[in-house]
């Protein structure tokens, strides 16, 4: 039997499957590849909301809805064989509600509950709609407070499908929902807080919620924390949202005095290349530049990067030596004893336009009027 993805993962200009799912200031999410293409006809406004847009967009990673996308796409259609219409979903997503709700209702039937919403709002966005309309969400809150691993997780993974919805993240937000997920990152099961900063990421799709967020006391702490001592999977979930948080700028000094610096220069140094996309937005702020420069062999790991790492790790660290190059005469001479001026002259002809342009400022940085110390 066929079955269809969700509507919410179609990009609103080509129609088709995301592949590579980005979001722009507005806040809204497009296929990489599309957006790109809106933009390099020379439109400065957003094609949803006609809002206007900056010189040059940023187009930032939804990581979020590509793992979602990508988990839903390894879904057999033999396992959907018994997957309802969307009114049997509704009418089914009804009872399930009512339970989650009731006082009197036992531990497993909460969790049942929980368990058939998760995969009913993975996929219908009316279920979804239907969830928060109800006033659920508090019963969801409760789950994630009880304390049980099992209710944790699956409450923490409703709250995700639930924030797909773009009218939902700033309504989870004011529910008390970061409240939640900073103790879950806190104290949680490894997969609770995997799920947990994964959520983060969704939320901070949204520009209020990004300042909501970084502003909330301890919640990038607890996300730095996790980097340090978390899993692979913890890792990589919690650099995801300090990347999401840190595109808006008041967040990226916060990041920097919770002492992020050399854990993700670490991490970087490790494999995640994650680290370095976050690195690349501190280093916008005067702290961050400052706190890399004291880094002992940063500049030798994002040379690695260079010699071996993804066309975006490849781009981040280009940015980044610029810019602590420009600052100091002694790191310039560093990364030039590491080569760096011969490894950007092979990238002249890289695929990548961001990585040639980049390139070529690093070498004018290098090779360019003395600077002063």
């Amino acid at each position: 039997m066929a079955f269809e993805l969700p509507n919410d993962f179609r990009c609103p200009i080509s129609l088709e499957i995301m592949s590579d799912p980005v979001i722009i200031q507005s806040g809204h999410t497009f296929d990489r590849v599309s957006i790109q293409k809106w933009i390099d006809s020379g439109n400065r406004t957003c094609p949803i909301t006609k809002l206007p847009l900056s010189e040059n967009p940023s187009l930032i990673p939804n990581h979020a809805l590509r793992s979602l996308i990508s988990n839903f796409a390894h879904v057999s259609p033999k396992q959907e064989d018994h997957s309802h219409s969307q009114s049997q979903s509704q009418s089914q997503s009804h009872s399930l509600i009512s339970a989650l709700v009731s006082r009197s209702s036992s531990h497993e039937s909460r969790l049942e509950s929980l368990t058939r919403l998760v995969r009913l709002t993975k996929r219908d966005s009316s279920v979804r709609r239907k969830v928060t309309e109800s006033g659920a969400v508090r019963a969801v809150l409760d789950c994630v407070d009880s304390g049980d691993r099992v209710l944790q997780e699956k409450s923490l993974s409703l709250l995700l499908n639930l924030s797909l919805e773009d009218d939902n993240k700033v309504g989870l937000v004011a529910d008390g929902v970061v409240r939640r997920i900073v103790s879950v990152l806190r104290v949680g099961s490894p997969d609770c807080k995997a799920v947990a900063a994964t959520l983060l990421t969704s939320l901070a799709v949204v520009e209020v919620n990004k300042a909501t967020i970084g502003s909330y006391p301890d919640a990038i702490s607890a996300l730095v924390s996790l980097l340090r001592h978390g899993s692979e999977r913890e890792r990589k979930e919690s650099a995801t949202a300090l990347y999401a948080l840190c595109s808006f700028p008041d967040n990226r000094k916060r990041v920097v005095d919770c002492g992020s610096v050399g854990i993700l220069v670490e991490a970087a140094d490790g494999g995640l290349e994650r680290a370095v996309e976050v690195l690349g937005l501190l280093v916008k702020c005067r702290g961050g530049r400052e706190e890399m420069s004291r880094v002992s062999g940063f500049v030798e790991v994002l040379v690695n990067v260079l010699r071996n790492g993804s066309l975006k790790g490849i781009q981040y660290s280009l940015f980044i030596l610029n810019c602590l190059c420009c600052c100091s005469r002694e790191i310039v001479e560093e990364v030039k004893r590491e080569g760096v001026v011969e490894i950007c002259f092979g990238l002249e002809d890289n695929e990548s336009e961001k990585i040639r342009r980049n390139a070529t400022n690093l070498v004018h940085t290098l090779l360019g009027n003395p600077m002063d110390s």
